[in-house]
């Protein structure tokens, strides 16, 4: 199991879920906010992604749940006893399980982005999706050869456009994006994308695909089971994960406190990193000047 471990010696663990697809690759805005307040980042790649092995084909794609199995050997490892967590979109509802599923380590949970869990009653989980997030997940609806063959048109548009005289995968997503998401890739955070994605493809696209599926099934724990702080924060201008998600988390998971900002967007939330800590260590009654 592949991990990336940052920060100051001894600064309680921040576990970062990745977004599909990811990897625990450098992030130098959460790496850097983290360090001011002397935590650590905890980045593990799920299953099949970067040199994490696959799942076992008898047991692919898995569920959400399994995600807490692989945190807990990796804090044991590291004699690590409580952490805080963070998962953005995908990585979301690993981050509620931790919530559910440790309540004993896990001291707080934020789900940035997250999507809700599937069938969930009341919501219509691709209103408000742009045009390939709601393509993305109606191919892993119908299934997993129809998701395999989503998967490698997106790899493959993604490998021709990097191998163009002029390419430029990053303004290929640029395009793709709402203006509020298009304007914070750049920099850092663009090199955290393009990284993550091409350490994440490794393997081809059996870790996008297994973690795509077990998010379309059912998660393995109850959002109303979670008993630690709990805090939602989504934007009301993601198309990729609508903020009807981010709304019926906040209205399901016990005790949760909802930031559904205006004028944000998917990406955008990273650039509310300080604050999305900060909540975290407010909920976690943690001395922000360090641990």
């Amino acid at each position: 199991m592949e991990f990336r471990l940052t920060g100051p010696p001894g600064g309680l663990p921040v576990i970062f879920h990745h977004g599909a697809p990811g990897a625990a690759v450098p992030f130098g805005p959460l790496e850097r906010a983290a360090t001011e307040r002397g935590l650590q980042v905890l980045t593990v790649s799920r299953p099949g992604y970067g040199t994490s092995d696959p799942l076992p084909e008898h047991t692919a794609p898995g569920t959400v749940a399994d995600a807490v199995a692989d945190i807990r050997c990796v804090l044991d490892e590291l004699g690590a006893e409580e952490f805080l967590t963070l998962g953005w979109s995908s990585g979301g509802p690993r981050a509620l399980a931790c919530g559910a599923l440790l309540p004993g380590r896990c001291r707080t949970v934020s789900s940035l982005a997250g999507c809700a869990p599937p069938r969930a009653e009341g919501l219509d989980p691709v209103a408000g999706m742009d045009e390939d997030s709601a393509a993305e997940f109606t191919a892993a609806r119908q299934g997993r050869r129809a998701l395999e063959a989503y998967l490698e048109e997106q790899v493959q548009a993604m490998t021709a456009a990097a191998s163009a005289p002029d390419g430029d995968v990053v303004e290929l997503l640029r395009a793709m994006l709402p203006p509020v998401d298009r304007a914070v890739m750049t920099g850092d955070f663009a090199d955290y994308v393009m990284g993550a994605a091409e350490h994440s493809l490794r393997q081809g696209i059996v870790g996008w695909r297994d973690d795509d599926l077990a998010v379309d099934r059912p998660w393995g724990f109850a959002v109303e089971e979670i008993a630690v702080p709990t805090r939602i924060w989504h934007g009301r201008e993601d198309r990729t994960v609508p903020v009807s998600h981010g709304e019926w988390l906040a209205a399901h998971v016990p005790g949760a406190r909802a930031h559904l900002l205006e004028h944000e967007g998917h990406l955008s939330l990273v650039a509310r990193l300080d604050r999305v800590l900060d909540d975290l260590l407010d909920a976690a009654e943690v001395d922000k000047g360090g641990m």
